[in-house]
């Protein structure tokens, strides 16, 4: 949500490129996350997810430098977002590395 409201002040010329695409990426994070929460049943779904949320959480880190750049974020926004999300990506990757803590178990039906 923070990522959406600084976004706010990014230039009408950016609305459907930068804009956009951060945007895009940092509710996609979430998303994911949720998705292979519901697919925990099984665990290769639950790591795909983890992983495409790992993925979408890389990519609005680069658009978060992009902003940066583009003097559109404060470089104090920009690093500390750039932390937060590297701060994700950690729990992302232990996430999908160790996916044991986090799938159901199923009774087999013999």
């Amino acid at each position: 949500m923070e990522i959406y409201e600084l976004s706010k002040s990014f230039p009408q010329a950016e609305r459907y490129s930068l804009t956009d695409q951060i945007r895009r990426a940092s509710r996609s994070v979430s998303g994911q996350i949720a998705e292979g929460f519901r697919r925990r049943k099984y665990e290769a779904a639950f790591i795909n997810k983890m992983n495409e949320a790992e993925g979408e959480a890389a990519e609005t880190q680069v658009w978060l430098e992009y902003s940066v750049k583009c003097e559109y974020l404060s470089q104090e926004d920009g690093i500390r977002l750039h932390r937060k999300y590297d701060q994700i990506i950690g729990k992302l990757v232990n996430m999908g590395n160790n996916p044991s803590k986090w799938i159901l178990l199923t009774s087999k039906k013999e």
